[in-house]
């Protein structure tokens, strides 16, 4: 595993499933982790599944994400409204690659039910060892 693949930010929340979830505001800000990416490999597509304005509820799928390896669903780690949705990754997949931390994230959602659904995310020492532990 790379360096960069051990990179876990402190400022947000984690699913199992290794999406991230970053309280800004009002809005949760949704991409995926770099072990995923590292796990992944070269990201050669990105079908987010959901437009702005569309409900989703939590761990429901909001897209795919392609890669050399292999094809996995994305999952919501939270509910509420989209209310932006990352465009640029149609045509330029690899962002995701490059930065999954800040220009390879995937959605934002204006959470309905963050108060219960924030306990049931990882905090970044959770996530750590789920990802230590992992046999993905």
């Amino acid at each position: 595993m790379s360096t960069a693949a051990k990179e876990i930010k402190t400022d947000r929340k984690y699913t199992k499933e290794h999406e991230w979830a970053l309280i800004q505001n009002d809005e949760v800000v949704i991409g995926i982790s770099a072990f995923a990416v590292d796990q992944l490999g070269d990201i050669t597509l990105v079908n987010l599944d959901v437009k702005v304005g569309a409900t989703i509820e939590l761990h429901q799928t909001f897209g795919t994400i392609e890669s050399v390896k292999t094809l996995s669903d994305l999952f919501a780690p939270v509910s509420g409204t989209v209310v932006r949705v990352n465009a640029a990754l149609e045509s330029a997949p690899e962002l995701v690659n490059d930065d999954p931390w800040g220009k390879g994230w995937m959605i934002a959602i204006k959470p309905s039910k963050i108060a219960e659904e924030s306990s049931l995310l990882l905090d970044s020492a959770a996530y750590e060892t789920h990802v230590e532990t992992s046999s993905h």
